[in-house]
């Protein structure tokens, strides 16, 4: 079958999270995403789904972390937030050198719902 979603897309929609894109060929990761909550504020649980997953790949070997940027869209050409998420804070994290609780404090400071 052709139409098989595999790797980061595929573990990242098996997570619930709505994939409409995903570059991860340049310097950092490019995450587009269509929530399940289309309201005013990003929902925290969905971001916890995306970078859970990243750290599941790289706990598991399967892919070497780098910043992730996050594109949250209510609906095509409607943006709810940005946020994203460094290399080294995966490092840190995965080495535990920070804690989820820290993991998670520095990635919400990123957020912006601006509608850039």
């Amino acid at each position: 079958m052709e139409d098989v979603i595999s790797g980061l897309e595929g573990e990242l929609r098996s997570n619930g999270v709505n994939v409409e894109s995903l570059d991860s060929s340049g310097e950092a990761v490019e995450l587009v995403y269509l929530t399940a909550f289309p309201d005013v504020h990003v929902n925290h649980q969905e971001m916890g789904r995306a970078l859970r997953t990243f750290i599941d790949a790289a706990e598991h070997d399967e892919w070497e972390p780098k910043r992730v940027s996050a594109t949250v869209l209510r609906h095509e050409n409607n943006v709810q937030g940005t946020w994203h998420a460094e290399a080294e804070w995966f490092r840190q994290y995965l080495d535990y050198d920070i804690d989820g609780e820290e993991f998670s404090a520095r990635v919400i400071d990123t957020l912006s719902e601006d509608g850039q």
